[in-house]
């Protein structure tokens, strides 16, 4: 119960006869008094009744939303967080069925209240109350810009809470109008939040492109920079081995930056030169990632695990013109069928070149020359692949006519008469 004293005087200023004008007056008075004058216990009950009072039907809108504006300022002024919350999520209760008259109040009390639950890591609280924001209202005018700051503010508190895939929701939201912002600022944040949700969403060769490009912003401290190059290399090494990811390689490695990370740049390098992982590098680089990026698939394989026998099957097809099928099972940790299965799809979808003699039980590679790998034209089907057998034909045959030509050579400049009566034509 509200103390008699202010129930009194609450009273009193209501049923005046006074104009708005000075009830409103009255109102704002009394409502410092009740902040100065009220005991601990006794303040959030006196401030609940005052917005009882104000909201009352008795009391006009010319002077309440006026009066509800000052008592929102002065509840922020509070040192208490938890009676600030209490009478917040009091006051956003009361003016819900006659929000259309208070949509400003409502909107600064949720923004003020949303503050609250950042500061206590309260993100899913945050959200959820910022997102009751009426962002197309019916009584005033609000910015793009506004609705944009909104929309990354509710994205950030979904992305602390790991929910990615609301997140998104609002990020389709929030690109219809970031090209409309010229604060820099807001679009950095927009940025960071894409390639968040890239990143969750596991996209990860598109997250690592935007980590990439943020970790060079000079609006990003050069502590911040060194985690967005982290980020980027780590998607690097979780994406699916291929041309792309090939390329994203090469650019990482060659960052003047990137070997001050040194766990990440060991097996960021032993990817980009082809080298087989063993368990222990790939046990070790596991530990330091986020929920999402070690979650199982429902092919019952992580997107670790799975990146890395793909690359070590990429690596694979560096190394040898054939193998069996069961030796390659051998040399990837699974079963010859599942290694098959692998390949299979790897040569289906271009992202290695070969063919698989079922009947032998033989998968043939077929060789991409090595300046393909830094992102070349041929690399992705740009150059069409002819047969292994041909091309090694090819290969051998000029080889071949270069040591005829070397021997030829040796021969002139040691018996030059004997080639130029004998082999000169």
């Amino acid at each position: 119960m509200a103390s008699p004293e202010v129930q009194s005087q609450l009273t009193a200023i209501e049923s005046s006869s006074t104009s708005q004008g000075d009830k409103g007056t009255a109102f704002t008075s009394l409502l410092s008094s009740i902040i100065a004058s009220s005991p601990p216990e006794q303040l959030t009950t006196n401030l609940t009744v005052f917005i009882d009072t104000i909201l009352s039907d008795s009391v006009g809108i010319v002077t309440s939303r006026p009066v509800l504006s000052e008592y929102v300022t002065a509840i922020s002024k509070l040192t208490s967080s938890e009676v600030q919350k209490e009478v917040y999520v009091y006051t956003l209760e009361k003016i819900r069925p006659k929000i259309v008259s208070f949509e400003e109040q409502d909107c600064n009390i949720r923004e003020a209240l949303a503050d609250i639950y950042e500061a206590e890591n309260g993100n899913a609280e945050a959200a959820k109350v910022l997102q009751g924001i009426q962002l197309n209202p019916h009584q005033r005018q609000i910015s793009d810009e506004f609705r944009l700051k909104v929309y990354i503010r509710i994205m950030r508190n979904l992305l602390e809470d790991d929910e990615s895939i609301t997140a998104d929701a609002w990020l389709n939201r929030a690109t219809l109008l970031i090209h409309k912002s010229e604060d820099p600022q807001l679009n950095l944040m927009f940025q960071m939040c894409q390639a968040r949700i890239l990143d969750a969403k596991r996209q990860f060769l598109n997250a690592c492109s935007k980590y990439h490009q943020l970790s060079f912003s000079p609006l990003v401290a050069d502590a911040d920079r060194m985690h967005c190059l982290a980020a980027a290399m780590t998607c690097a090494i979780l994406a699916p081995a291929g041309p792309l990811r090939s390329r994203s390689l090469a650019t990482l490695y060659k960052d003047e930056r990137a070997p001050q990370l040194h766990q990440d740049y060991a097996l960021l390098e032993k990817m980009y030169m082809d080298r087989l992982l063993s368990q222990k590098e790939v046990d070790e680089f596991a530990s330091r990632l986020r929920p999402h990026q070690v979650a199982l698939q429902s092919e019952g394989t992580t997107v670790l695990s799975k990146a890395v026998i793909e690359h070590n099957l990429l690596a694979a097809s560096r190394l040898y013109n054939n193998i069996g099928v069961d030796e390659l099972g051998v040399l990837l940790g699974l079963s010859g069928e599942k290694a098959e299965e692998y390949a299979a799809r790897m040569i289906e979808q271009k992202r290695m070149s070969g063919q698989i003699d079922q009947i032998d039980g033989l998968i043939y590679f077929d060789s991409i020359p090595s300046a393909t790998k830094e992102g070349g034209a041929a690399v992705g089907g740009a150059e069409k692949v002819v047969g292994r057998q041909i091309r090694r034909w090819d290969e051998n045959v000029a080889a071949l006519a270069q040591e005829v030509e070397n021997i030829t050579s040796m021969l002139q400049n040691e018996y030059p008469d004997f080639v130029a009566a004998n082999l000169a034509t």
